[in-house]
């Protein structure tokens, strides 16, 4: 009769034996290869039948591959904000020409042109005469002329103080925006006309002249690109 130690080792090995997945010690299988009498030759796990030639394989059952733990799916890569882009669009500086009333043309940076200080009376005004007897110097009208008293003489009459003749106002000229090809070109003369001068001018005048064409140089280079 056994001890009992070595009877709780017998019982650990059983329970052990039985703990184990059967397909883990599965036995080995028996191939049967079988060739009945015309020659046919057929592969069965089961004996051949009689008047069959019998050959016998025998290999390891298969044990199905433990099961594969799940792989951690990786974390979503956020894709990048996109990144603001701010477009700048430079408009070139516009020329004008501007008329003067007598039809003189010329150029300005301004839809302004050269405003000026004028009297009324070149624009056409009337100037009012005061009535009466004035002494002194003065300006008097009669019958549409102009005569001149000075000293002690008096004049009769209508009278114009000459403070009337200070009156005026400033005018502008009327100025028209010039395409952007037009104004390139008389950029480009401009600088032509600076560089045929400069031979001739004196050493003051030649470094306003200097300036100058590195001013029109950047101009023609921004705003010219494309005419």
């Amino acid at each position: 009769m056994q001890s009992t130690p070595r009877l709780v080792a017998a019982l650990v090995l059983a329970g052990l034996a039985s703990a184990v997945p059967v397909r883990a010690f599965a036995a080995d299988v028996t191939i049967y290869r079988c060739i009945d009498a015309k020659g046919h030759v057929t592969l069965r796990d089961s004996p051949c039948a009689a008047g069959e030639k019998q050959e016998t394989r025998t290999m390891a059952r298969p044990v199905d591959a433990a099961p594969r733990a799940p792989q951690a799916r990786p974390a979503p890569v956020e894709a990048p904000a996109p990144r603001e882009r701010t477009t700048v669009i430079y408009q070139p500086r516009p020329l004008y020409e501007c008329i003067t009333p007598d039809n003189v043309r010329y150029t300005s940076e301004t839809d302004e042109g050269n405003p000026r200080w004028v009297p009324l009376w070149t624009l056409g005004y009337p100037v009012y005469a005061i009535p009466g007897h004035h002494s002194g110097a003065g300006f008097a009208l009669s019958n549409g002329n102009m005569s001149i008293s000075g000293g002690s003489h008096s004049v009769s009459g209508p009278y114009i103080s000459p403070a009337a003749y200070g009156a005026g106002t400033y005018v502008q000229d009327t100025c028209y925006a010039l395409p952007q090809a037009d104004v390139c070109d008389r950029i480009r003369d401009r600088r032509e006309e600076i560089r045929t001068r400069f031979f001739n001018a004196m050493p003051s005048e030649r470094d306003v002249l200097r300036v100058e064409e590195r001013s029109l140089n950047a101009r023609i280079e921004q705003d010219c690109s494309a005419h």
